[in-house]
């Protein structure tokens, strides 16, 4: 008797739910691999001397891409339920025929409330079908996006690896400077520091050490050049200052030593090939290099 039961929900689940034949689906993203390529990023921007800006985008974009769709999927399953258990509630009620209409003896009552019981339940069913359609079509699109990103990262970690001797060359051209004196900086930073204090003016400041921070403010390789107070846009002169600073950076960069400079939502990191690269939104202005231009060297 259970069976038999269990088979006709079934076959009220299959006509209340009304979906389409389902389309083969997209390939799950996989957490794990992104944490694997994460760890192998990690990896090169330690072998490389410091945060490799392309890898981090891919990287951010990866994570994003890939949280999106976990919510997705998430919501999927929320809605599917939700059907269900409409489906499930239309079974208990049961169907309202014509033969309960015309039956004398019916409870007009009763026969009502049914009636606005499995209507509502019809008008809920439209509802959350429509969003189930809406929410497959979206999860899938957020599932091949996300594989994409993952791809993107492992390709780009297998660049930067096949540049190995280049990169090399590079960090050998330089040597390595350890971090000294009060402030905590290398000698090259406070070399390239003074170079453009001299050539530029600094109305706004400068930040450099950053005692616990994992990247090159916390190794004493990066400053933080303000083009206006913190937490606001640069615009018109200070704006040009910030426009000024970063050419004269990539122009000298090579006798300097610069690694990478990030400023206006873009970076430019030698060890990649140079050229400036957008970067995703990160949330703020000073998060997003809108108010200061970021130096770091080897």
């Amino acid at each position: 008797m259970r069976i038999w039961r269990t088979a006709v929900l079934v076959t009220v689940l299959a006509g209340l739910v009304g979906l389409p034949a389902p389309t083969p689906a997209a390939a799950d993203p996989s957490p794990a691999e992104l944490r694997r390529l994460t760890r192998q990023a990690a990896q090169l921007s330690e072998r490389y001397r410091g945060q490799i800006q392309s890898l981090e985008e891919i990287r951010l974009q990866a994570k994003k891409a890939t949280d999106t769709s976990g919510g997705l999927q998430a919501q999927l399953r929320a809605a599917q339920a939700e059907v269900s258990r409409i489906a499930q509630t239309a079974y208990m009620v049961g169907p309202l025929d014509n033969t309960q209409l015309l039956t004398p003896s019916t409870d007009p009552t009763k026969m009502l409330g049914q009636a606005a019981t499995m209507t509502f339940m019809a008008n809920e069913r439209a509802k959350k079908v429509e969003a189930i359609k809406k929410l497959i079509a979206k999860s899938n699109d957020a599932k091949l996006n996300a594989n994409e990103k993952i791809e993107k990262l492992r390709k780009e970690i297998r660049q930067m690896q096949s540049r190995r001797k280049d990169i090399e060359k590079l960090l050998a051209k330089y040597g390595f400077q350890q971090p000294g004196g009060a402030e905590g900086l290398t000698p090259r930073m406070i070399s390239v520091r003074a170079e453009i204090m001299a050539n530029f003016p600094m109305k706004y400041g400068v930040g450099c050490l950053r005692p616990g921070d994992p990247g090159e403010h916390g190794k004493g390789r990066a400053c933080d050049f303000m083009m206006s107070p913190g937490g606001t846009m640069a615009g018109g002169n200070n704006a040009a200052n910030g426009d000024a600073l970063a050419a004269w950076l990539i122009k000298n960069g090579g006798r300097l030593g610069v690694m990478y400079i990030i400023w206006k939502q873009r970076y430019y990191d030698i060890r990649s090939g140079g050229g400036w690269d957008p970067m995703s939104n990160r949330g703020g202005v000073t998060a997003n290099h809108y108010d200061h231009v970021h130096v770091s060297v080897f």
